[in-house]
């Protein structure tokens, strides 16, 4: 089975989705990584907050922090190989690293252009993701916030 590590930079939670203010990229980025699971792949999250010695144990990742600083993260390593860092890649590019298939696998949030609601939290999300949208992406009534 093929082994996803993500040394990810220091984050108040494991996949940093928390807190007032959403990342964006971090939401999909731990949508993508539980797709990845689907597909049959181990993922491990490392966050640098929590677990700061895998860091230094890693020589991959120190030589990152080294040249770069925490700027270089997050890294991506496949199995025992360096693949990405200094950045979040996409679904596509997660699914090439590993050899999966990704047709027609898109990133949720990314797939229904210029429409959008709300989850319950809050968060804008695409009609296809979102909890404030049927089945067929028809936005349902919001609140006077623009959200469910």
């Amino acid at each position: 089975m093929t082994k996803v590590t993500v040394y990810d930079p220091a984050m108040c939670c494991s996949t940093g989705i928390c807190g007032v203010e959403l990342d964006q990229n971090l939401v999909d980025f731990a949508a993508d990584l539980d797709w990845l699971k689907s597909q049959g792949t181990e993922v491990v999250r490392i966050n640098l907050s929590q677990e700061p010695a895998l860091f230094a144990d890693n020589s991959q990742v120190k030589m990152v922090l080294d040249g770069a600083g925490t700027e270089g993260l997050p890294v991506i390593i496949v199995d025992d190989s360096m693949q990405s860092f200094g950045r979040y890649p996409d679904r596509g590019e997660l699914a090439q690293m590993v050899g999966v298939d990704h047709a027609g696998a898109t990133t949720p949030g990314k797939t229904t252009a210029g429409s959008s609601c709300c989850d319950d939290a809050g968060n804008e999300q695409t009609k296809a993701s979102s909890g404030c949208c049927d089945d067929s992406g028809n936005e349902q009534t919001k609140t006077s916030s623009g959200c469910c």
